[in-house]
């Protein structure tokens, strides 16, 4: 494990600074690696996804309880080095670790074999992107256990009904079970940031059978969250065309027009995205 002292000398030998830019704070506690490592429950079956191994803290604690671990760095300078690290490190572990110079949001493939598990410290900025990205992009990942923002962990894994529940909480959700699994305070991090960060885990369910596509569910979970104290009737009018057909879409869907998008569940709005395509009355398009 790389300890506070470590990661220092580490990143003064790279002339590495972290940026916020790009989200860089890393894990400097061996506890926290190895919280992570346990949360995930990954074995020796599994081959990790790690965005963003950074100076490769959790990369060394992934390595030792995987089969292997495809690390995705987007800067260079890190990218190149994580290698040296693990070898300097752990030289047993090596072979376990592919590393690939990639931005984890246009990484739409990968050679040989396939990833089963997402473990990440995702950059506060790109986390919820990256995670959705990394789902649909990846059906081999059956699990995902991923830190990042207190706040953002909370609204991924709200209920129907909760003030924070929205968008990425419906959006993970087409995706399986996702859950908080507990809080990380600021002091295991370098630089230390201002807020708190939360774990969250995904675990896939089953391949959804409906008649709509994700995109065209998601189409009405954007729409339905668009203007956030508006009824359902009145946010959905653009996506169906007028507040009327809004309203014919949702009676069909067994939905209640004059409840608000914070209240449905995954399954409500593909029940409205599959209703919606087949509603059509000529009359209602003047209104």
């Amino acid at each position: 494990m790389l300890g506070p002292r470590d990661i220092r000398e580490l990143a003064d030998r790279l002339n590495i600074r972290p940026t916020k830019s790009l989200g860089q704070n890393f894990v400097i506690d061996a506890n926290t690696v190895r919280r992570i490592v346990r949360s995930a429950d990954v074995g020796k079956a599994d081959i990790v996804l790690e965005v963003g191994p950074g100076l490769g803290s959790l990369t060394l604690g992934l390595a030792a309880a995987a089969a292997g671990v495809i690390a995705v760095e987007v800067d260079p300078v890190l990218a190149n080095a994580l290698p040296d690290t693990i070898a300097a490190h752990r030289p047993d572990l090596a072979s376990r670790v592919d590393v690939l110079e990639a931005d984890a949001l246009r990484l739409a493939r990968i050679d040989g074999v396939q990833p089963t598990a997402l473990v990440a410290n995702l950059p506060y900025n790109i986390a919820v992107p990256v995670l959705l990205h990394v789902l649909a992009s990846f059906p081999t990942v059956s699990t995902a256990l991923v830190m990042v923002q207190r706040e953002v962990a909370d609204r991924l894994a709200a209920e129907p009904g909760n003030k924070v529940y929205g968008i990425p909480s419906v959006k993970a959700r087409w995706y399986g079970d996702v859950r908080s699994v507990g809080r990380v305070g600021p002091s295991v991090f370098w630089p230390a940031p201002r807020v708190d960060s939360g774990l969250v885990s995904v675990t896939r369910g089953p391949v959804r059978t409906t008649s709509s596509s994700r995109d065209e569910v998601f189409a009405v979970v954007d729409a339905a969250f668009a203007q956030r104290r508006k009824t359902l009737r009145a946010a959905l009018s653009g996506w169906a065309g007028s507040p009327t057909r809004a309203e014919e879409i949702l009676t069909a869907a067994g939905v209640d027009s004059g409840l608000r998008g914070e209240a449905l569940t995954v399954d409500e709005f593909i029940r409205i995205a599959e209703v919606g395509p087949r509603v059509v009355h000529p009359s209602s398009d003047a209104h």
